[in-house]
């Protein structure tokens, strides 16, 4: 008789544990989902273009990853030199979006994007001058669609990512001839 109570008592604590966890998880859970929710209400408040917020973070991340790549493996002085200035220009921009990000409650991100981390893998198996020519085209091609989707977004109705745009051509279009000088 006593091993039954004990087992009754056992198995009661039991799940009444994975009854206050379930609880916790879905609290915890709640929680997540009103934040999720309240950063999402304040960057509509704002009006803030939040795709374009993340993949010009993401932009910046590939450019500042790439850059790194070509001032170690790059050949000519030129492509090392063209690495750093990415790094240091695509570092600044990073700096800007991370403040804007902040003030409209975007999250931030590390990630480069999905081209960036396919040119980056492709980048890292490359030596020599077979290097510093795919560097050179890939770099022509990426700021190509970026002043695109940089001059689409200056036209935009976002006030402050149209300003940002606007305000980041200019370096779009000297690395672009830059890059093209290579």
């Amino acid at each position: 008789m006593r091993t039954h109570t004990l087992a009754a008592i056992g198995a009661t604590l039991v799940l009444g544990a994975c009854s206050k966890s379930d609880t916790t998880a879905t609290h915890n859970a709640e929680i997540l989902n009103a934040v999720d929710n309240e950063v999402a209400a304040n960057a509509k408040a704002t009006g803030i273009d939040t795709t374009f917020l993340t993949e010009a973070m993401e932009g910046d991340n590939g450019e500042v990853a790439i850059g790194q790549l070509a001032q170690t493996q790059g050949v000519s002085q030129r492509v090392k030199d063209f690495g750093k200035l990415l790094v240091d220009d695509h570092g600044a921009h990073k700096q800007e979006l991370k403040t804007l990000a902040a003030t409209t409650g975007v999250a931030v991100t590390d990630e480069p994007t999905a081209e960036a981390k396919s040119n980056l893998d492709k980048l890292k198996t490359l030596r020599g001058a077979e290097f510093d020519k795919q560097f050179k085209s890939m770099m022509i091609e990426d700021h190509t669609k970026d002043i695109a989707k940089y001059e689409k977004q200056a036209s935009s109705d976002d006030a402050q990512t149209a300003a940002l745009a606007k305000k980041t051509l200019p370096t779009l279009r000297k690395h672009l001839d830059v890059a093209k000088a290579l």
